[in-house]
C-alpha cells in the first residue's frame, strides 16, 4: 500500500510536458508549477520549518524594504520569466525601478534578489541548478537557505558564491543596499 502511495506522490512530483508556451504561462500561470522548457515542473510542499525560515526573513527584510522604499517583496507563487524558464522564487525582491507591466501577470523579467529555501524533497543539484539560472537571466544576488546546515548560500556569480553560517551576516550588497540580517536570526 505504502508503495503504491509513493509511486502516485513520484508522479504527481514529476514534470509534466505541456504545449503550453513560456508566454502563455506568463499569461495564465499555473499555480504549484514553475515551467521550464514546455514542461511543468511540481513545486514541492514546505514544511512547518521552509515558512517559519521564510517568514523570519520576510519579516526582517520587509522592514527594510518599506522603511526605505527602495522597492518590493514578492512571495512563493508569484511568477518571474528566468530566461526561458518561469520560476517562482519562496520570496523575491523587485527594486522600484524595476517593477512595471500588468500586476495581474507574472513577471516579464527575473527579480533583483532571488531566495530559496530548500524543502526537505528537494534535490541539491535542482537547487544550485535553479540559483545558477537565476543568475544567467540576470538576477544579480540569490540566497539559498538551508534550514539542515542552518547555512545561506549566496549567489553572485558562478565563481563569486559564498556560504554563510550562524555566525554570519546576510547582507544585501548592492541588490538591497544597507541590508543586514544575522544568519542565526533566520532559523530561531
Amino acid at each position: 500500500m505504502m508503495q503504491i502511495a509513493m509511486q502516485e506522490l513520484q508522479q504527481h512530483l514529476s514534470p509534466q510536458h505541456t504545449s503550453m508556451t513560456l508566454e502563455e504561462f506568463l499569461e495564465n500561470d499555473v499555480e504549484g508549477f514553475e515551467y521550464v522548457k514546455g514542461e511543468l515542473i511540481p513545486m514541492a510542499a514546505a514544511s512547518i520549518r521552509h515558512g517559519e525560515i521564510g517568514l523570519n526573513l520576510i519579516w526582517h527584510l520587509q522592514d527594510y524594504v518599506r522603511e526605505h522604499k527602495i522597492g518590493r517583496l514578492y512571495s512563493l507563487e508569484t511568477s518571474f520569466k528566468v530566461g526561458e524558464r518561469v520560476l517562482k522564487p519562496d520570496i523575491a525582491y523587485v527594486s522600484n525601478e524595476r517593477i512595471s507591466g500588468d500586476k495581474e501577470k507574472g513577471f516579464t523579467i527575473p527579480p533583483d534578489l532571488a531566495i530559496e529555501v530548500v524543502s526537505p524533497s528537494d534535490i541539491q543539484s535542482q537547487v544550485t541548478a535553479k540559483a545558477l539560472a537565476y543568475l544567467e537571466a540576470g538576477t544579480p544576488l540569490v540566497w539559498v537557505i538551508d534550514p539542515v546546515s542552518y547555512t545561506v548560500t549566496v549567489y553572485k556569480s558562478k565563481t563569486d558564491i559564498k556560504i554563510l553560517t550562524q555566525e554570519d551576516t546576510l547582507t544585501g550588497d548592492n541588490v538591497v543596499p544597507g541590508f543586514s540580517c544575522p544568519v542565526e536570526l533566520l532559523f530561531e
